[in-house]
C-alpha cells in the first residue's frame, strides 16, 4: 500500500507526480529543485544558493513523513555541468554525517526542468 507524502514546506508539484511516497517503511521522493515554496520563485542567484533550496525542500518532505538526512539511503544528483560538482557537493555533504552518508549518483545532464543546475531526489528508509 503507499501513502501520498505532501508538504506545503516544500514546492508543490508541476506535473502528474507526488513529493514523495511511502511504501511500507521506504519514503521515494521525487526530484526537488530549488524552487522557494513559500514564494514559488526559483532560487539560482549561486549554486550553493540553489543547492541549499534543494536540499532544504528534500528536508521538508522527509520530515513530513517522520523522517531526517538520518533516514537516507540513496541519492540521485542530476546537475547541468560537472564543473558546479565541488560546490553542490560541500552543500550536499553539509546535510549527512560522513560516517553514515547514504549512496549516490552524480550524473550531469543536457538539461534539467525550468533550466535549473541541479536536480536531488532520494530513498529513505524508516
Amino acid at each position: 500500500m503507499k501513502k501520498i507524502i505532501n508538504t506545503s514546506n516544500a514546492p508543490a508539484p508541476i506535473g502528474p507526480y507526488s513529493q514523495a511516497i511511502l511504501t511500507g517503511n521506504t519514503l521515494y521522493t521525487s526530484g526537488q529543485i530549488p524552487i522557494d515554496p513559500k514564494t514559488g520563485q526559483l532560487i539560482m542567484d549561486t549554486i550553493t544558493n540553489e543547492t541549499t533550496q534543494v536540499m532544504e525542500n528534500l528536508k521538508a518532505v522527509l520530515t513530513e513523513a517522520g523522517m531526517s538526512f538520518d533516514n537516507v539511503v540513496k541519492a540521485s544528483i542530476f546537475i547541468s555541468d560537472m564543473n558546479n560538482f565541488g560546490a553542490i557537493n560541500e552543500v550536499y555533504g553539509s546535510y549527512f554525517d560522513a560516517a553514515t552518508a547514504p549512496a549516490r549518483e552524480t550524473v550531469q545532464v543536457a538539461r534539467l526542468p525550468k533550466d535549473v543546475n541541479v536536480e536531488i531526489s532520494v530513498i529513505a528508509v524508516i
